[in-house]
Parts: structure tokens; C-alpha cells; sequence
């Protein structure tokens, strides 16, 4: 088995994906911005893992990171985009820059992460490359994030009709509530989706799932 990458690997669906997949006896990297989360997260794991740091908004450190990666566990089989930017805004709280440093986050750097890894796992037999998405329905509180969500969807899109034919996955799972333990949405039972949509036949997968109900987007 290949190893798995996760890309924003928080306290939250980031440390549970890894932990699953872990579980499945795959090798586990993981990028985060601190030393601390990327060490919380290793702790938890009892495979071969590994953890660099970097902002996914860095083009240069994150393709360099993630060539550390791919030199310590081998090219992944499973990529999970886990990174974002979660703040309340409304269009006329923002400005034009504020918009494109969190899309940056939201969006830019799962090209990054898709645009240095993908050929390299297509040439290793291909793989899944998995998103996490949210706001099934656009909020006017929640401007950038909804912007960014939906255009991480439209962007899982695109690869998976690229690169289904090169045997690999994509999907996004959009979660539709907040994500707290012991609740519906419990970043363990999300972290089963992942792992579902990994073990679907490619010509199977959807491009995106939705988790829970998007009424609870509304909070």
C-alpha cells in the first residue's frame, strides 16, 4: 500500500484522516504551518510517517515540502487537501487582496499540491486525490469560504475529469455543519468518507458527497 499525504493536518478531520488511514497499515505524511500540530498529529500514528511544515499559500515551500515527503515515504497514493480559511465576512467587509490570500489557502494550494503530485502518482498507478469542501449553500456572513468552497469543488472537478483516465480519483467531501466530536459530525466518522471514496473503482467515484444535511451550514 501507498502512502497518504494530508495537507492541513489539524486538530480537527485532518488528524482523524490520517489516524484511519494510518489504521489501514499506509504509510503517513503530513503538512501543517506548526510544529506543534504536525507533532500532535504524528504522535497518534503507529506507522511509517513523516512531517514537514508549510503554508500552503507558499507555492515554493509547499512543492518543496512535498517533495520531502515523496523523498522520505515514496510517491502517495492518497493525497487529502485538508487546508482552509474559516472566517465570518460579508462582500462589503472585503477587499481585493483580503480575497485572494484566503483563496489562496482555500484553492491555490490544492493546485499546488495537484500540479506537483498527480503526474508522479499517475506514473505510479494512479491513486485517489481528496478534498475537503464545505458550504453547500453560499452564506453572505461567510463570503470567503464560500467562495473558496466552491471553487475547491469546481477545481476537484477539473482533475477528476483529467485524470480519471490515469487511473486516479477525485473527489471533494463537502461537510455540511460544524465539525465537533461526539456530535453527527465527528471528524472520526467524516474521516470513514475518505477512506470509502478511496476504495471506489475510479470510473465510480463521484466528484463530490455531501456529509450531513445543508441546512446545518446555517449554523
Amino acid at each position: 500500500m501507498g502512502a497518504v499525504v494530508v495537507i492541513g493536518a489539524g486538530p480537527g478531520i485532518g488528524r482523524a484522516v490520517a489516524r484511519r488511514f494510518a489504521a489501514t497499515g499506509r504509510p503517513v505524511g503530513v503538512v501543517a504551518r506548526s510544529r506543534t500540530t504536525v507533532d500532535g498529529v504524528l504522535a497518534d500514528l503507529d506507522t511509517p510517517k513523516a512531517g514537514v511544515l508549510a503554508d500552503v499559500a507558499d507555492e515554493a515551500g509547499l512543492r518543496a515540502a512535498l517533495g520531502d515527503l515523496v523523498d522520505s515515504l515514496g510517491v502517495p497514493e492518497v493525497v487529502v487537501y485538508n487546508a482552509g480559511v474559516i472566517r465570518t465576512d460579508r462582500v462589503t467587509d472585503l477587499d481585493a487582496r483580503t480575497v485572494a490570500d484566503t483563496y489562496a489557502v482555500n484553492v491555490g494550494g490544492a493546485v499546488t499540491a495537484a500540479a506537483f503530485l498527480l503526474p508522479r502518482m499517475a506514473d505510479h498507478g494512479g491513486g485517489s486525490f481528496l478534498a475537503t469542501a464545505g458550504m453547500p449553500t453560499p452564506l453572505p456572513t461567510l463570503t470567503t469560504l464560500s467562495l473558496g468552497k466552491a471553487g475547491l469543488r469546481a477545481l476537484v472537478e477539473l482533475l477528476a475529469t483529467e485524470w480519471a483516465p490515469r487511473g486516479i480519483g477525485c473527489s471533494t467531501v463537502t461537510v455540511c455543519g460544524p465539525v465537533a466530536p461526539g456530535t453527527y459530525y465527528d471528524p472520526d466518522v467524516i474521516a470513514e468518507e475518505y477512506v470509502r471514496l478511496h476504495e471506489m473503482p475510479v470510473t465510480q467515484r463521484p466528484f463530490d458527497i455531501r456529509f450531513g444535511d445543508p441546512a446545518d451550514a446555517a449554523g
